[in-house]
């Protein structure tokens, strides 16, 4: 999942805490997810503090600048009038980004080993070794999440699905790009996301990885652009497999255009939603004709796998408009 927008490398950074119970902390990330006038500048992210206290979690917010009156006062307001108390540091001369994302451990997934430059790649016989830095192209859930698709991925390949054509709807760094590529490598694939900083990552990232760019056979075009809204992605189309590993809100959103770019019996893989939310997304790819064809968890992390019907149209009928943040994304 991506969605962060500050520059990276910068000379100053703040980072503020919350603790509180899990639940707590959960319902503070969903009232995020509905916060419309949410300042993007200030990247958020729930998480457990120990193993051994799987129900204390804290809430960090990370800042290119010092929080100010206004930013502490839309943080309080996600927990509902109860906020726990704010803990503010400074953290100057550190790229504030991959502080966020310091000690990620190695996603390891079906043949995938997924590591940034901390830890060495596997010399396992099979093992397809992916090096991720840590990037503004990261987001909040993004190692179980990751972690999900490409477990999901690897279940799609060993049952048997024929993939020619991928699109992956905020990639983010690219790396469920790239999984797809080595899955079926003579798929053809666009990636996408709303953030232009990702443009030159999934680059970078591509050419660290030996994955070629461009148009053609075991090959990947990127483009900057949010849903389907891109005049390559709908000249792709259709696809025997879309990827989107965003938030709900918008995976609910998007259902019916998600549905229409993927071929009778294609499939679509999503990911970025919290349990709790999954009976939503799944209510809304159903009304836009498509019907579960596998689910997994990851912590409070849905990942599911869903098919378009082989006959019947697509249904297009929504739920009410959601509000401006949906064109906001968050892998």
């Amino acid at each position: 999942m991506s969605g962060n927008t500050t520059p990276a490398g910068q000379d100053d950074a703040w980072k503020v805490t919350f603790l509180a119970p899990r639940d707590v902390i959960h319902a503070a990330l969903l009232a995020h997810e509905d916060a419309y006038d949410w300042d993007h500048e200030i990247v958020l992210a729930g998480s457990e503090i120990a193993e051994d206290r799987p129900d204390d979690w804290q809430l960090e917010a990370w800042l290119s600048r010092k929080p100010g009156r206004h930013d502490l006062a839309a943080m309080r307001a996600l927990f509902a009038g109860n906020a726990p108390r704010a803990v503010v540091e400074h953290l100057p001369q550190t790229d504030w980004v991959t502080l966020s994302q310091a000690g990620v451990e190695p996603i390891r997934e079906g043949p995938f080993h997924v590591h940034t430059p901390d830890h060495a790649p596997l010399a396992t016989p099979g093992t397809r070794n992916f090096l991720i830095p840590a990037s503004l192209a990261f987001g909040t859930g993004q190692h179980a999440t990751t972690a999900g698709c490409l477990a999901m991925l690897s279940a799609m390949k060993t049952r048997g699905t024929v993939v020619r054509n991928v699109a992956d709807i905020g990639t983010g760094t690219g790396l469920l790009t790239f999984a797809a590529l080595h899955l079926w490598p003579h798929a053809r694939a666009v990636a996408s996301d709303i953030d232009p900083v990702c443009g030159p990552v999934v680059a970078g990232n591509a050419d660290a990885n030996g994955v070629a760019m461009g148009d053609g056979p075991g090959r990947m075009a990127m483009v900057i652009a949010a849903g389907m809204d891109h005049p390559l992605l709908s000249a792709a189309a259709p696809y025997d497999l879309l990827i989107a590993n965003i938030l709900a809100g918008p995976l609910v959103e998007l259902a019916p255009a998600f549905a229409a770019a993927v071929v009778p019996g294609g499939n679509i893989l999503l990911s970025g939603l919290l349990t709790t939310q999954e009976p939503a997304v799944r209510a809304a790819y159903t009304r836009a004709g498509l019907r579960l064809a596998a689910r997994m968890t990851r912590g409070d992390w849905s990942i599911l796998w869903l098919r378009r019907r082989r006959f019947g149209g697509v249904r297009t009928s929504r739920v009410g408009a959601l509000p401006e943040w949906s064109k906001r994304w968050g892998s």
